[in-house]
């Protein structure tokens, strides 16, 4: 099938790789010249463990090309995803449609016979009803349905994520759009993946819905950690005890120092402020993101606890800085409020991290190392903040003589206290008592 990909980020990129990957014909396009130039260079904007390789050989195979002009790719297309961003407005915290109607507006004067418009990008619910709307003003005669198709994909896994979901979740009531769908995700019928057709609006639900209850899960997790430390259990088996219950499930129960991300703070204060509009407030995910954001808050005070509450010339080094390992993404990671506050209560910070380059422009003050050894090197304490796989082997004695003084904060339990401790370290971890 012919599939145009309107937006070039994370999902778009992502997504018109793997369609391509399956055998369809895909156009991503996007409105920034310099970036679709870098990409027919092969020059991939975002890093995604896989992405290159995908992306080359399905250009090279002419089954994936990238255009600024939408023109020719949703003229041909038997669907048009749009996958731009909906990021949080600024004051309020509801979802920005502005690249999403956009979208839309350009799809509908360049259709052509009968179209799938569908929508990749997460949106509130009624978003679909906005489009199809949006399109039949500029084009009373257009031939096509709006569908929503939410991403399920995880950063740094999103490749397996596509390939081998859960489940496809398609809002459609037009018979000819699932069709349409059901050719799209054909490829996945041999893993026999449940493909879930609901009704739009249910669709667009689900998305938010997802990320809200995994969300409230980390934040779960969390409490039971600061509970743990108060009454000297370990979460790590408590999350071990409780994740082995089938209804419960051990995923998305690692305790560490809140969540961040693309998804989960910009989905949950989306959906808080939809129920508030509809009049039913969801309390559970306003208390999940007041709890999440202060939680992100206080972690330099773990720091300064091991320091005996003083900061003031003391040196940090911290390693990882991405909301997550395996992806370079910094938005509303959790070292945007401690780096910060680490500095505020006098302290330089020196750090490092295998992906972070953003980070470079986002923590001003920091000085950014070449390695996990120089990063630790003179610290009077070291934190880690990003579970990156290289930082769970480093070599503990290298690293205590390297250091001013061998006083660790792992934010997310990667070491064994009594491994620690027995090398001289004083080590301070998350709900280990």
């Amino acid at each position: 099938m012919r599939v145009a990909m309107i937006g070039t980020g994370y999902v778009g990129l992502v997504s018109g790789a793997c369609f391509a990957d399956f055998g369809h014909d895909v156009v991503c396009i996007d409105k920034d010249a310099g970036k679709i130039e870098r990409l027919k260079q092969g020059e991939i904007p975002i890093f995604e463990p896989g992405l290159e390789a995908l992306v080359e050989r399905n250009v090279r195979e002419g089954r994936l090309a990238f255009s600024v002009d939408a023109a020719d790719a949703v003229r041909a297309a038997d669907a048009v995803f749009i996958a731009v961003g909906t990021p949080s407005r600024r004051g309020d915290g509801y979802a920005d449609l502005s690249y999403v109607h956009a979208a839309a507006e350009e799809i509908a004067g360049l259709m052509d016979g009968f179209t799938v418009v569908v929508t990749k990008s997460t949106v509130p619910v009624g978003t679909g009803d906005e489009i199809e709307a949006i399109i039949r003003k500029a084009r009373p005669d257009a031939q096509f349905a709006v569908v929503s198709n939410p991403e399920f994909l995880r950063e740094g896994a999103a490749i397996e994520d596509f390939k081998r979901p859960d489940r496809i979740v398609v809002g459609a009531e037009d018979e000819r759009a699932k069709a349409v769908m059901n050719e799209l995700y054909r490829p996945l019928f041999l893993n026999e993946t449940p493909i879930v057709f609901t009704g739009r609006r249910t669709s667009e639900l689900i998305k938010y819905a997802a990320n809200a209850f995994l969300a409230l899960k980390i934040t779960f997790i969390n409490e039971i950690a600061d509970l743990c430390e108060a009454v000297g259990a370990d979460v790590q088996q408590v999350a071990r005890g409780i994740g082995l219950d089938k209804r419960i499930g051990n995923k998305f129960l690692n305790a560490g120092p809140g969540y961040g991300g693309s998804c989960f703070p910009k989905d949950t204060i989306a959906l808080v402020r939809t129920a508030q509009d509809a009049g039913t407030p969801v309390r559970l995910i306003e208390t999940t993101v007041e709890i999440n954001d202060a939680r992100k808050k206080a972690m330099a005070g773990r720091v300064a606890d091991v320091l005996d509450g003083d900061l003031t010339g003391k040196v940090i080094g911290v390693l990882g800085l991405t909301f997550k390992p395996n992806t370079d993404d910094m938005r509303d990671a959790p070292s945007l409020d401690i780096v910060p506050a680490l500095q505020a209560m006098g302290a330089t910070v020196q750090a490092y991290d295998p992906e972070g380059h953003e980070a470079k422009q986002m923590l001003p003050g920091v000085v950014f190392k070449a390695g996990p050894y120089e990063a630790v090197e003179g610290a009077d304490a070291v934190v880690i903040i990003t579970e990156w796989d290289q930082f769970r082997a480093l070599d503990l004695d290298r690293m205590k003589a390297l250091m001013k003084s061998p006083n660790v904060v792992d934010l997310r339990n990667i070491y064994r206290p009594e491994d620690m401790r027995s090398r001289g370290f004083r080590y301070s971890s998350v709900g280990r008592g």
